[in-house]
């Protein structure tokens, strides 16, 4: 039987989406793991304008908008956060489209009860991503990714670290799979388990996140030029050096 690893559980999934939530029971029912559901806030649902969304200040840092699905994603993963920070409990959450791996449940008892010098941890990536191992455990190690490999399917946040986050996002201007890799903003470093004890189902996202175009050109200098006069004059710049 799994010991007490004062944990909660979280997976951030839309009320409506039955077929996904199905899914993200049977996996977890090869756990002996307590978990609820976190209704994710619907981002094609939210009324513009958003407080939390500046939009003209992030069309001149980043040369596109988030589209709505990417906001609402923002703030579903913060309000897993807050919870966390609420209950003051190492939180896991996932997004439900996520696919254990048959290490999972002896990996998460590991990082849970042996090894503990993390604040936040990367169960699952979009890419693969050099490394820089830091920690070798029995069958996986801790490493320091060297480039944002994207995704927040499955990761471990403690209480401190996600009051952190918190902080350092009163507006929403990236999306929260970059944000959470944004150390140079919340000073927080985001470990990872490689190789990764989740994986992502080839379900289609919720998230309408289309692929961009490079910046170039102009639009590229003048995106620049908003960052440089962010660092020099804003107290709290979005994009530190």
């Amino acid at each position: 039987m799994m010991p007490d690893l004062n944990l909660q559980v979280f997976v951030i999934s839309m009320q409506h989406s039955h077929e996904r939530r199905s899914r993200a029971k049977a996996e977890l029912a090869k756990t002996r793991l307590k978990w609820q559901f976190l209704d994710a806030i619907d981002g094609k649902k939210l009324v513009f304008p958003i407080p939390e969304y500046p939009i003209k200040k992030v069309k001149q840092m980043l040369g596109f908008e988030l589209m709505p699905g990417e906001i609402g994603a923002f703030l579903s993963h913060k309000k897993a956060w807050q919870a966390c920070v609420a209950n003051h409990q190492t939180t896991l959450i996932f997004e439900d489209d996520f696919i254990l791996m048959s290490s999972f449940e002896q990996t998460l008892e590991y990082l849970l009860t042996q090894f503990h010098d993390w604040s936040l941890l990367r169960l699952q990536a979009l890419k693969d991503s050099p490394c820089e191992v830091i920690h070798h455990a029995n069958d996986f190690v801790i490493a320091r990714n060297k480039i944002d490999p994207l995704g927040c399917t499955a990761y471990l946040v403690k209480a401190g670290a996600a009051q952190q986050l918190i902080a350092c996002a009163p507006q929403i201007f990236e999306p929260i799979d970059h944000y959470i890799e944004h150390q140079q903003l919340h000073g927080l470093e985001f470990l990872a388990v490689r190789p990764y004890p989740c994986d992502i189902s080839q379900t289609p996202t919720t998230v309408d996140r289309p692929e961009r175009k490079s910046i170039r050109g102009w639009k590229k200098w003048r995106r620049s030029i908003y960052r440089w006069l962010d660092r020099t004059f804003s107290k709290s710049p979005w994009f530190p050096r």
